[in-house]
């Protein structure tokens, strides 16, 4: 039984006092037999006493415990353990018993004997029938709750842990981009140096904003467009009209959130291995659409295909990234593959739940 209770741990709460009521009045009425709606009356104005006044000495002592500077985790969540515990329930089952005991009679009418009334004999049996189920279901509880505990902390740890791989994979793609960016503009530094200072300036606001927003951990599908627009202008200053660039982002899909720079190594793909060796260039196209409540990601290119890449498809840094970025991300619930096109070039595919 705990003191501070979040709104599904005090409904488990609750529901385990009922259920523990319920098999108490069942067990009272094979025992005396007669009215068993009698039976559960008292066993549910006992019980919640007793579970609520459990619940009340267990605050009220955790809350000593802090106040004179305990700062032990468990108490902070509310267990005081078995030292105060032990005469905390032995407390609040004598208080809730009596007091049950009293508002079950002032229901049905009944005079029922207190302890203090001189049966001792039948109180005595009573109270050791009562302590005994106070103390099976504190135990029930506190064993309950330390479980839902570990498995809350458990989860937790993985996903503290799938975060920081993902932070991981994303500092390693940052510096991937960059070095790919810098190699184009290499090229263009020896072919035409008028065009290279003009792609260096553009490339500076790009890679500012760009690499600021990939600190996130995601942004809207907007700003992923807007950024692949800037990058696209960069590379049609080197490859001028060879390289034919479409997005469509419809605006209803634009807030959807993905993880920052998610396409970008799929468009350098595209660019690297299927326009750049492909004498006429071809066209680059970015889409977004949604079939019901999936979102459905491609980057197609009209360039050389899967056949004159180098290497096998998906092997490379960036294309593996995505994959792995993916599964850390959303797990089963997303897809990607990478397929050459009907009428030439290639097209990857993302699907991700919306």
């Amino acid at each position: 039984m705990a003191s501070s209770h979040p709104p599904n741990r005090l409904l488990a709460h609750v529901v385990g006092t009922a259920a523990i009521c319920v098999v108490v009045g069942f067990l009272l009425f094979l025992m005396r037999g007669r009215n068993l709606g009698t039976h559960m009356l008292y066993s549910f104005t006992i019980g919640s006493q007793i579970s609520l006044y459990i619940s009340l000495l267990q605050y009220g002592a955790a809350e000593v415990l802090r106040r004179r500077g305990a700062g032990d985790e468990k108490l902070q969540q509310g267990w005081v353990g078995w030292r105060w515990m032990i005469p905390c329930t032995l407390l609040g089952a004598f208080a809730g018993y009596c007091g049950g005991l009293w508002l079950g009679d002032l229901i049905t009418g009944q005079h029922s004997s207190q302890p203090w009334d001189g049966d001792l004999g039948g109180s005595a049996t009573t109270l050791a029938f009562t302590l005994l189920i106070a103390a099976l279901g504190t135990l029930f509880f506190v064993s309950y709750f330390s479980l839902q505990a570990l498995k809350l902390g458990e989860a937790q740890a993985l996903q503290q842990a799938a975060e920081a791989r993902l932070t991981l994979l994303q500092s390693q793609l940052e510096p991937h981009m960059l070095f790919n960016t810098l190699a184009h503009l290499r090229v263009l530094i020896k072919l035409r140096p008028d065009e290279a200072q003009r792609m260096l300036d553009r490339l500076i606001d790009y890679l500012r904003a760009t690499l600021q927003a990939s600190r996130a951990t995601e942004h809207a599908l907007a700003d992923e467009f807007e950024r692949l627009s800037d990058y696209l202008a960069l590379m049609q200053l080197r490859m001028g009209e060879r390289l034919r660039v479409k997005l469509e982002l419809p605006a209803e899909l634009g807030s959807i959130a993905i993880p920052p720079l998610l396409l970008q190594p799929l468009v350098e793909n595209a660019i690297k291995h299927g326009l750049e060796p492909h004498v006429d260039g071809g066209e680059l196209r970015v889409t977004a659409a949604r079939q019901q409540a999936r979102l459905i990601l491609e980057v197609a290119d009209s360039g050389a295909g899967l056949t004159h890449a180098t290497g096998l498809p998906g092997t490379g840094f960036g294309l593996s990234q995505v994959r792995e970025r993916l599964a850390q991300r959303y797990g089963n619930a997303a897809s990607f593959e990478l397929k050459p096109q009907p009428g030439g070039g290639s097209v990857a595919r993302i699907e991700i739940p919306s």
